[in-house]
């Protein structure tokens, strides 16, 4: 007895001393971030301002993808693989309606009102297919092995690559779009209009989404079916349709962030939603995955730290290649993510 409290005393200062030395490590790793911005900061602060411009846009678009990824996984806890191709079919979508249907192709009043008739039924689509999805694919697989849906997400992505190919081409496709890359300069820095709208509608849409989960009565089944579905079906909470209207939100965040993909780049990729779908899932663990907050968030940090890179750092070839070695680094230091929250799983 006495030799193991002996061990055990003498243990702790070893771990402290290596709690300690992570502590050090991720602080010498954020301290050398911050040198590093606020050094371009003085040597060149137009063109540091102009990339947080565009790191900001690309972060709020990985936001909105981010939240349906954080959405599902809060729930049920499944990593929807397809929610990215989705994001996709939204962005093919909403270049048929605005082009195609509307002929919005230049900044008119019209235009303005088809880009908002357009991002209704980009929103509806997507929670339209990833409903159905959930309830033809995923309801299912419920109380399979949670590599069965798993499976199932990324067999479904293939199917919506399909759908894609057919829809849009197996190559780029380029669309006229009513923002372009037109915008206004501020102090010599220059912010496109795009990203006015897309921080526009992204800041109310998660503002909106806290309300729904915060504070109505289907937000309280939502809380209740992730903490423990069997005991929500006991209160008389329709774990069904609670799971349904998780899909139907998060469905709805990719059909709005494909609109706004459309109109910042004016481009569209049947495999486009491979690429930002997992930038955007990145995004959602680095974040804290089941939070909404943190799911912004990471997006908007994925978002700047790219064009920091880009612009200061290795250049555009190596982008995930820092991306990813942040979110490695964070995982060791903080698993749960920025602002996710420890838990234990009981064996």
């Amino acid at each position: 007895m006495s030799q193991t409290a002996v061990e055990a005393a003498e243990s702790r200062p070893s771990l402290a001393i290596g709690a300690l030395l992570e502590r050090g490590t991720g602080f010498l790793l954020l301290l050398a971030v911050a040198a590093f911005a606020v050094w371009h900061l003085v040597a060149t602060p137009a063109a540091f301002f102009t990339t947080m411009v565009v790191g900001l846009n690309q972060g709020a678009l990985y936001a909105l993808i981010a939240l349906g990824y954080t959405l599902v996984y809060g729930i049920i806890e499944l990593i929807n693989f397809s929610h990215g191709d989705l994001f996709m079919l939204a962005s093919v979508l909403s270049g048929f309606l605005m082009v195609s249907t509307f002929g919005a192709t230049a900044a008119t009043t019209g235009a303005f009102l088809a880009l908002v008739a357009t991002l209704v039924l980009a929103m509806l689509f997507g929670a339209a297919l990833n409903t159905t999805a959930e309830r033809v694919a995923y309801r299912r697989l419920r109380r399979a092995p949670k590599l069965a849906p798993l499976i199932t997400a990324v067999g479904l992505s293939f199917v919506y690559q399909w759908g894609g190919i057919k829809s849009n081409g197996s190559g780029q496709r380029n669309w006229d779009t009513i923002l372009g890359s037109s915008g206004f300069t501020v102090l010599n820095v220059k912010v496109p209009w795009s990203m006015i709208v897309v921080t526009a509608v992204t800041i109310p849409l998660l503002l909106g989404l806290n309300w729904v989960i915060q504070k109505t009565r289907q937000g309280k089944a939502m809380r209740a079916t992730a903490q423990d579905q069997d005991a929500a079906r006991l209160m008389g909470i329709d774990v069904d349709r609670t799971i349904s209207l998780t899909f139907a939100l998060g469905g709805a965040m990719a059909g709005a962030a494909g609109l706004l993909y459309l109109q910042t780049f004016g481009t569209t990729r049947y495999d486009a939603g491979f690429q930002l779908g997992l930038i955007a899932f990145t995004a959602a663990v680095l974040g804290g995955i089941g939070n909404l907050n943190g799911a912004v968030l990471g997006g908007v940090l994925i978002g700047l730290v790219q064009a920091l890179n880009d612009r200061f750092g290795l250049g555009v070839a190596y982008s995930q290649t820092v991306v990813f070695t942040i979110l490695i680094l964070l995982m060791v230091f903080k698993p749960e993510g920025i602002l996710g929250k420890p838990t234990t799983e009981k064996v």
